[in-house]
C-alpha cells in the first residue's frame, strides 16, 4: 500500500524534556502546549472521598514565537486531560469520574496566570477533549457514558448535546473521532459510524461512512480523510469523497512518520484539515495537512 509521511510540526524545547509529560494538546489557533510536571502522574486509585494531593504543573505553549510558559497551581489531576482557552487560560478535566475525582472538580479552569478559578463536571469516560476558538468545550464521551458528544462554555454551562438531534445517525455510543473547527464540528462516533457535521444554531447534518473505526478524521472542502482502524488498519488513511447524503471511499494509503517508518503509541487531535500526531514519549508533533499533503501525495 502507498504509504504518506507526516510533516514535523512543534516540538518541546529540550530545557523541558526532562520533566513529565502529563497531556499534550494543538489549539484552535494551532498552537501546541504540553502539560508537564516534576513528579511522575500519580498511579493507582484516589484516596477515600476522591481527588489526589494538589500539586504545581507548567504549561509550555509553542507556535507563537518564542516557547512561553504558563505556571498553574494547585492542580488535582495526575492524568487530566489539557485544554486552552483563548484568553490565555487553560483547563484541566479528569478523564473518569467517580473515586477518581470529587463530586464537581472534574474540570478545573485556571486563568491566564495559571490562578485555579473555578471547576464543573462534564460527565464520566472522556474519549475527547477540545477547546474551539470561541472558548467552549466540546466533550466526545467512549461508551461507558452514553451522553455521546456535548458542548460546555468554560463557566460549566451545557450548550448542546447530540442526544436525538441528528436523525439518521443511529445510536451514538462512542465518539470514536472528533474534529474541532473554526467554523464547524465534525463526529465519527460509533456504532454506525456517520460524520456528523456539527454548525451554529444546533443544525447537524448526518453522512453515512462506510469506514469503520477511524480515530480521527479531517476535512478540506468536500474532502473527507480518516486516520486509524481496527487491528492492522491502525495507521490506515482513506481518502473520501462528499457525495449527496454520504462518503465515498477514493483511495487508501498508510501513515507514516516523516522519515518513513511506523506510528508508535500516539496521541491525535483533529483541526479543521490537519490531523496532528504525537508519538510516545510525547515531545514533538506531526501533521498531516488534507488540504495542502495529499493532494500531491496521492
Amino acid at each position: 500500500m502507498q504509504v504518506t509521511p507526516l510533516n514535523p510540526y512543534a516540538r518541546l524545547p529540550r530545557p523541558y524534556r526532562a520533566m513529565h509529560t502529563v497531556d499534550s494538546t494543538i489549539d484552535a489557533e494551532g498552537r501546541a502546549h504540553w502539560l508537564l510536571s516534576e513528579r511522575p502522574p500519580a498511579t493507582g486509585p484516589a484516596p477515600e472521598g476522591g481527588g489526589h494531593e494538589p500539586y504545581d504543573a507548567l504549561v509550555v505553549t509553542v507556535g507563537d514565537g518564542a516557547a512561553r510558559e504558563t505556571h498553574l497551581s494547585a492542580l488535582v489531576h495526575p492524568r487530566g486531560l489539557l485544554g486552552a482557552l483563548p484568553d490565555g487560560g487553560f483547563l484541566v478535566a479528569a478523564a473518569r469520574t467517580g473515586r477518581a475525582t470529587r463530586p464537581g472538580e472534574q474540570v478545573q479552569v485556571f486563568d491566564a496566570l495559571g490562578r485555579a478559578s473555578w471547576t464543573f463536571d462534564v460527565g464520566d469516560a472522556v474519549e475527547h477533549l477540545l477547546v474551539d476558538a470561541g472558548g467552549d468545550l466540546w466533550v466526545g464521551h467512549f461508551d461507558e457514558n452514553p451522553e455521546g458528544i456535548r458542548r460546555w462554555n468554560a463557566s460549566g454551562e451545557l450548550l448542546w448535546e447530540s442526544g436525538a438531534t441528528a436523525p439518521g445517525a443511529g445510536w451514538i455510543m462512542d465518539c470514536y473521532a472528533l474534529n474541532v473547527g473554526r467554523h464547524a464540528v465534525w463526529a465519527c462516533p460509533y456504532a454506525e459510524f456517520p460524520v456528523l457535521e456539527i454548525r451554529e444554531g444546533a443544525q447537524v447534518r448526518v453522512r453515512s461512512n462506510g469506514v469503520r473505526g477511524a480515530r480521527a478524521l479531517a476535512v478540506a472542502g468536500e474532502r473527507i480523510v480518516f486516520f486509524g482502524g481496527y487491528g492492522d488498519d491502525a495507521d490506515r488513511l482513506v481518502v473520501c469523497a462528499t457525495a449527496g447524503s454520504g462518503v465515498a471511499p477514493v483511495k487508501a494509503t498508510r501513515l507514516v512518520r516523516p522519515d518513513g517508518g511506523p506510528i508508535g503509541r500516539r496521541r491525535v487531535v483533529s483541526r479543521d484539515a490537519r490531523v496532528y500526531v504525537q508519538e510516545e514519549p510525547y515531545t514533538e508533533w506531526c501533521v498531516l495537512d488534507a488540504g495542502a499533503t495529499l493532494p500531491s501525495a496521492l
